[in-house]
């Protein structure tokens, strides 16, 4: 079996009877809002062990982050390590052509002049969304 986590979690999904798409589409409010929750929840988590610790507490909980987005992309059909390139490339453009990078003054990374940003309706486009025909 494959280790990627797109992989993993959809044997999850599978294992356990919860939703799996493979096209792009809207789900029901309630579903929507119980994915949202669920990250919300996780997220959190995370927040609160980043100041308190340890490294492997830290550790988990950004798992479980990872582990229900890529449910939550699972139950929405949408490909999230496709979406995820995507994002990549784009960021790649955030180091000028000089190979210089501007900073915020916490070490954020900004978008310079040569930004482009991330087509990600395009990617879920050629995964088989069809914006405006979804139910």
């Amino acid at each position: 079996m494959s280790s990627s986590p797109a992989d993993l979690v959809r044997a999850f999904h599978r294992a356990f009877g919860l939703d799996v798409r493979d096209t792009p589409s809207e789900v029901s409010p309630d579903l929507a809002a119980h994915r949202g929750e669920l990250l919300a929840e996780e997220a959190a988590e995370v927040a609160e062990v980043s100041v308190k610790g340890p490294l492997d507490r830290l550790a988990h909980e950004l798992a479980d982050v990872v582990y229900v987005a890529y449910g939550t992309a699972l139950v929405h059909g949408i490909d999230l390590d496709a979406v995820i390139a995507e994002i990549h490339r784009s960021n790649m453009t955030k180091i000028g052509p000089d190979g210089q990078v501007s900073r915020r003054a916490d070490g954020k990374v900004l978008k310079g002049d040569h930004y482009e940003a991330p087509d990600v309706s395009a990617v879920l486009r050629r995964q088989g969304w069809a914006p405006g025909g979804e139910a």
